[in-house]
């Protein structure tokens, strides 16, 4: 449970003020704990004239078992800059993501010269409604929301990164339901005791922005929204209430930009996490005489600690040099009736530790494949002509990693290092971890196959390709199918 309080920031706001606000102001410093004295330096520096900010703050804290992990989500606000066309707008910080304590009851403390807890605290940017008198509290629940999903997966995000969100981020019916990450226009990075300290705002966009972002990157649709004042401009305030894309605003942005930026540049999205399944069609399915992946109704054999590692780092950083970490698309939890994917629990994530030492690295040998089977649900499937287009064509690999397990199904291109499949032998198994070798003209052909799926809409499901030459065959799902255990 979170609490609102107007007063909730007064002592820690004049224990980071720089200047006197009263003859308290020198009394607080060593009251307050140095990570979040130094935060709160940085937001007096912007707002000198709002000690003490509306201010949102989770009654059990997170170290004593409550369920959110940031301590405050501050509101200040900001009057825009009317010469630069930004308007009025409320501002949010958190406070808890970065280490504020320095005692290890959150964050291991490491040092002052990295970064301190996961090195960063989340803002956001909420353009201001005429009237408003107060600013709207439900932003500070967002921020919870992806404060968890650091937690409990324990990936950070960087500027560039995307969250699928598949909601309306306030509840209502608005277009904005996903988001995009980037630096704060005015926060600078702050130096604390306990380590560095940068800003990263969240940027509201729509699904057909998420998209291209995905298709492309986020860092080259942020840079399109910051030209279009009604999306955002130069500071990138959301605003709940548009109604229209930066596409529909622009229709050349997508041809001239977006299109040209993916057949120039491919997409920086190495990865996702997701509902998808594999089978080994080589063998009859009673045959676990190894560690072959997911036999329908049993409990799948984990990957040790080697394996976890070297896909999390397909993941973050991918198999070929020059790949930037991405962040996985997450999902909201459950809200106002309608089902979404839950957030990977710490046991789902790649870093899962009871995927660890459960079988000896040893033990599990990579296997060459005849034949296998592939199985997505319609959002993922969707994702299958990006990974082809934007991944594979240009050299590149693409994970998904499945959110209900150790499942991990790689495709590789020709000649991307470190993969264990091979062009003669194209499908090839490490435990429940599956690489599939694509060559360019077999990724060509299978673009022209699944053509379909950039219209997900108009099929229904079960969606069935099937390519008998190649030995492949893909389903597209429903998400039930994957929901169900014994599916």
């Amino acid at each position: 449970m979170e609490g609102t309080r107007p007063g909730g920031a007064a002592p820690a706001g004049g224990a980071g003020s720089g200047s006197g606000s009263g003859s308290g102001s020198g009394s607080f410093p060593s009251l307050f704990p140095p990570g979040l004295h130094g935060i709160y330096g940085e937001c007096r520096r912007l707002y000198p004239e709002q000690p003490n900010p509306l201010q949102v703050t989770a009654i059990l804290k997170y170290w004593l078992g409550g369920p959110d992990p940031l301590d405050y989500v501050s509101m200040y606000r900001n009057i825009g800059n009317p010469a630069l066309n930004v308007p009025e707008h409320w501002h949010y910080v958190s406070f808890g993501l970065s280490d504020l304590y320095g005692d290890n009851r959150v964050h291991e403390f490491t040092g002052t010269d990295g970064p301190s807890g996961f090195g960063f605290e989340l803002t956001f940017r909420l353009k201001r409604e005429t009237g408003e008198s107060a600013p709207p509290t439900w932003p500070a629940e967002l921020m919870q929301g992806l404060a968890r999903y650091v937690f409990q997966s324990e990936n950070t995000f960087c500027s560039g990164d995307h969250v699928s969100w598949h909601s309306p981020l306030d509840n209502s019916e608005s277009r904005i339901q996903h988001m995009l990450l980037t630096e704060d226009p005015q926060m600078q990075p702050v130096q604390t005791p306990f380590g560095v300290v940068t800003f990263l705002q969240i940027v509201g966009v729509c699904t057909e922005e998420l998209h291209a972002a995905q298709q492309w990157n986020g860092q080259g649709i942020l840079e399109l929204l910051r030209t279009v004042p009604v999306a955002g401009g130069p500071w990138l305030i959301t605003d709940m209430r548009r109604g229209e894309t930066i596409f529909e605003i622009d229709p050349h942005l997508q041809q001239e930009r977006v299109d040209k930026g993916i057949e120039t540049d491919g997409s920086n999205l190495s990865g996702v996490s997701a509902k998808c399944a594999w089978d080994d069609l080589s063998r009859p399915p009673e045959d676990d005489e190894d560690s072959r992946s997911i036999c329908i109704g049993t409990q799948p054999r984990r990957l040790s600690g080697k394996d976890t590692e070297q896909i999390r780092e397909t993941l973050r950083r991918g198999l070929e040099i020059n790949s930037k970490p991405v962040l996985p698309p997450i999902n909201a939890q459950r809200q106002n009736g309608l089902n979404h994917d839950r957030a990977p629990s710490r046991k789902d994530s790649l870093e899962s530790e009871s995927s660890a030492a459960i079988i000896p690295h040893e033990l599990i040998r990579t296997r060459q494949l005849e034949s296998v089977h592939l199985k997505f649900n319609q959002e993922s499937g969707a994702l299958i002509p990006l990974c082809l287009r934007g991944r594979l064509l240009h050299g590149r690999h693409f994970t998904y990693k499945s959110i209900t397990g150790d499942t991990a199904i790689t495709f590789v291109s020709t000649g991307v290092e470190g993969a264990f499949a091979t062009e003669e032998h194209p499908y090839a198994a490490h435990g429940p971890w599956l690489q599939i070798l694509l060559t360019e003209e077999f990724v060509e052909r299978m673009l022209e196959d699944l053509e379909d799926l950039n219209s997900p809409e108009e099929f229904k499901l079960p969606k069935e390709y099937s390519w008998p030459e190649k030995k492949l065959k893909v389903s597209i799902l429903p998400d039930a199918v994957f929901d169900n255990p014994l599916h």
